[in-house]
């Protein structure tokens, strides 16, 4: 039986490779490392209502389903996307029974919860506040703002991490040499190519998988009846132009470097046509928000603060949403930085200061600077004679903070461009 023949019958590969227990998963250490505690209440069968928020692909259902198994109890799995209240009213109403009869507990797993109303995620208060189920909820969005709180107070949220790329390169070998995965259709594939497929799921377990799948379903066997995966035809079958390049090479290297440089000379296009090229190649969209991250501070630093929350703000949308939608945010943030003011004035401050703490760690702290802890600090002067800022006119005052061998030393030179250049420059100078 040919390869589309065997798999016309076969439920899709993720869902053939589930994990059974808790052992199998890839991923989510902080949950599941044998010495965590959720993992220990989890083996303990001490099941309470909860709520897992992580990104698609990171295991929220594998883990429900596994509880229940665990815990030897009823699991009825809701998509809120397509359940109404009643259906889920209905199988609790069964729950209830099992409980009463057969002392024999019901999860209800809700996936999607985030697209229940208020009234319907009202409508499960009563029976997750009498303990008359186990409910287990997942959601890719923030139960602060989805949630409604009196539910949300009675649930225990766990977060769950997108995947790392060696993670989900762990999970396709898995699925390669899985009996009910991929095992007997002769795949040769590459480390490039595992790396490849990793980079452009983005940390989406699911994702990667059905990529693995479609391009083992759409290979030619070779002369010696191997089917070799290759990353241009992985490109071809999602209609992705290849870009790609080496991580570790030059034109990596090349890359960032006219990144960097243009965001640096205030060009916001050529900054987005850099930021396009990289993330298009499968750049890690982590590693661009790190060195927006550094730019914001090294070459805009207090000519405008906002640049350093700009880019760490695109940082955390990277770590939550992941691509291609946290490209946005990546853009969002390349204009800004390449549209604010520029000063490399904080990083020549600390390069001086660092100097500086390097030829002189032996200076001790001057004693009106220590803090008197005990009697005895304060019997040996510590704090004598310290000028408490919030004493005097602005809340300033002169003394001496450095060291008597830096005394009147100064590090900061403020530019004029910018916010810097208006409320720092006359109050350093």
């Amino acid at each position: 039986m040919e390869l589309f023949e065997k798999s016309s019958f076969l439920p899709p590969l993720a869902e053939r490779v589930r994990p059974k227990n808790l052992d199998e998963i890839v991923g989510q250490r902080h949950l599941l490392s044998n010495d965590s505690p959720f993992r220990k209440l989890v083996e303990k069968r001490k099941l309470h209502s909860l709520i897992f928020w992580g990104p698609p692909g990171t295991g929220k259902t594998t883990l429900a389903r596994i509880i229940a198994e665990m815990s030897n109890a009823n699991f009825i799995p809701f998509s809120a996307v397509d359940t109404t209240i009643n259906e889920v009213k209905r199988a609790i109403k069964l729950a209830e029974k099992d409980l009463k009869y057969y002392k024999r507990q019901t999860i209800i797993f809700i996936d999607e919860i985030h697209h229940f109303n208020k009234a319907q995620q009202d409508a499960l208060l009563p029976y997750v506040e009498k303990g008359k189920i186990i409910l287990i909820c997942a959601t890719t969005e923030n139960p602060s703002f989805e949630i409604i709180p009196p539910l949300l107070s009675r649930l225990k949220v766990y977060i769950l991490n997108p995947l790392s790329i060696d993670e989900i390169k762990e999970i396709l070998k898995r699925a390669i040499n899985h009996p009910n995965g991929l095992k007997d259709f002769d795949i040769e594939i590459s480390e490039e190519v595992l790396e490849h497929i990793a980079h452009i799921s983005n940390g989406d377990a699911r994702v990667a998988l059905n990529i693995l799948e479609l391009a083992t379903l759409s290979s030619e066997k070779d002369k010696n009846g191997k089917r070799i995966i290759k990353i241009e035809e992985i490109d071809k079958l999602l209609e992705r132009k290849v870009l790609h390049f080496d991580k570790k090479g030059e034109e990596f290297y090349n890359l960032i470097s006219a990144f960097i440089k243009s965001v640096r000379g205030s060009d916001a296009d050529a900054g987005l046509y850099w930021l396009a090229r990289m993330l298009e190649a499968g750049c890690d969209p982590l590693y661009i928000a790190r060195r927006l991250i550094i730019l914001a501070s090294e070459d805009i630093g207090n000519a405008d603060p906002m640049a350093l929350v700009v880019a760490t703000s695109a940082k955390e949308a990277c770590e939550f949403v992941g691509m291609p939608e946290c490209s946005l945010a990546l853009a969002q943030a390349t204009i800004y930085l390449a549209l604010a003011p520029k000063s490399n004035a904080v990083y020549l401050a600390y390069n001086k200061a660092k100097e500086d703490a390097l030829t002189t760690y032996n200076e001790p702290v001057p004693l009106h600077l220590r803090n008197p802890v005990t009697k005895l600090m304060e019997k040996f002067g510590y704090g004598k004679d310290y000028k408490y800022p919030h004493n005097y006119p602005e809340g300033r005052v002169e003394q001496d903070y450095l060291p008597p061998l830096l005394k009147g030393k100064r590090y900061y030179f403020p530019t004029n461009r910018g916010f810097e250049g208006k409320h720092y420059r006359k109050k350093s100078g």
